[in-house]
Formats: C-alpha cells, structure tokens, sequence
C-alpha cells in the first residue's frame, strides 16, 4: 500500500464538511477502475489494489481535492502497474475448468442434456442446461452447498457450548470470511465451500466462539480452539492458509 502524509492545511479542512459515497475516479490508461473513497479518519492519501471487487481503491482525507488524487495516482503510476500485472488472473467457472469443492478440485463438466440438478460425481461437478447459464449454475450450487455445510456446522458448535445462533448468511463478502452480531446473527462468505474442511471449519468454530466471547481474549481462543479441535489441533494452521490463499479464493467465478 502506497501512502503520502498530508498537509497540516488539509487536515483542517477535513473537519468541514462529512465524506462523500465513493465514487469511480477517471484515469485513462489504467488496466483496472480506480474508486475514490473519502475518509474522515484518514490523514494521508492512501493506494491500494482490492483483488476481491476487482478494483484500486484511493483513499484521501476529506477535503483533498480530486486533482490531488490524479497526481498522487500518477506519481504511483508504476507501482500500481507492477502491483496490477502481479495479481493472479481470474478464474471463470467454464467447460473443463478446476474448482476446488472443500479444498479438493473437481472438473466443471457440462452437458446441455443432463437432467436434474448440478452435482458432484466421481471428482466432477456436472452441470446442465445452456453454456450461457454455466457460471450461474455453478455459483447457486457451491452458495448452496456452504450455506448448507456453514449453517449445519454453526448449530452443532452452538449447541456444544450452550449458545443459540439466531440467522446464519451467506454472503460474497471480500474483505472478511465471517462475521459474529450481538444478536448471535452469523454471517459467513460462500467461498468457504472452496477451503479445505480444516479451514471452513475454523472459520465456523471462530465465529461460533463469538457467541460467547465477543472478543478476540485468551479465553477466546481457548474456546475457539476446543471448537475446532476435532480437525484443527492448531488453529494458526488454517489462519495462515487463508492468509496465503484468500486472494485466489476471491478470483473464482
């Protein structure tokens, strides 16, 4: 992330006025949209590549004006090239394609005469209907079955420790795996179903411990861990996993 400390006279105008909704900067010659977010907390202009919403996000002060913004993006102009041209390339759910079905991959296989659902069978994932349906189909199959294993999962943990989840959602979520409310609502990404079993698993036991410790404490990763310790003896394993996959995780589909 690339960042610049800015004036002391716009940190004064910051306080003027709130932030504005992020809006799409123009920059011609860029091989990805650029977003313009201001932030009433930031106090240098900041750069950085969200391969999740498939995007660079420049964050500014509030009151930096939009030709600040240019200048300070094309001053990076190299950076943000070296950064984009690094990025994994995306991963399309096609004809033939891999897709990893709880950390295993299985072959997109399509066949406009198949009948009945889309389905797991002997390490493919087959799928029906016309080609331009194929990435939909694949995408409600893998959001169904992490819905399915995420919420199953979350009641069981739940229920070993005494507590009640109120909703689980599913969601494309980019910059968390899962979440926790006050309410006991949980709240997980679909691309869960992409992890290896131990990793997914984590994740539920993580925010299932939430239901009773609101808080990332020592008595928090205890009750984490005994949560998880039928696949995860060491829950630093799939939190290091995620850290170094989480980005190719977000460019499928």
């Amino acid at each position: 992330m690339v960042q610049r400390r800015p004036s002391p006279l716009r940190r004064k105008r910051s306080a003027a006025r709130p932030p504005q909704p992020p809006r799409a900067l123009e920059i011609c010659g860029l091989p990805m949209p650029l977003e313009l977010k201001e932030s009433a907390r930031a106090t240098r202009m900041t750069l950085r590549v969200d391969a999740g919403r498939g995007l660079v996000q420049v964050v500014i002060p509030v009151g930096v004006s939009e030709s600040d913004a240019r200048q300070f993006v094309g001053r990076h102009d190299g950076w943000l090239r070296a950064r984009l041209a690094a990025m994994p390339p995306s991963l399309p759910f096609a004809d033939g394609a891999a897709v990893p079905y709880l950390g295993v991959d299985h072959v997109i296989r399509h066949d406009p005469a198949l009948r009945g659902p889309t389905r797991i069978e002997e390490g493919a994932l087959l799928v029906g209907g016309q080609a331009e349906h194929l990435g939909r189909r694949v995408r409600d199959f893998l959001v169904a079955e992490a819905r399915r294993e995420l919420s199953t999962r979350a009641r069981v943990k739940a229920a070993g420790i005494g507590a009640r989840v109120a909703a689980v959602t599913i969601r494309d979520t980019k910059s968390r795996w899962g979440s926790c409310s006050s309410t006991g609502r949980l709240s997980f990404s679909w691309r869960l179903i992409l992890t290896p079993e131990p990793v997914l698993d984590y994740v539920v036991g993580h925010e299932v411990a939430h239901l009773r410790e609101m808080n990332h404490s020592a008595r928090f990763w205890a009750l984490c861990a005994s949560l998880t310790a039928g696949l995860n003896p060491n829950v630093e394993l799939p939190r290091a996993w995620l850290k170094a996959n989480g980005t190719r995780l977000l460019r499928y589909g």
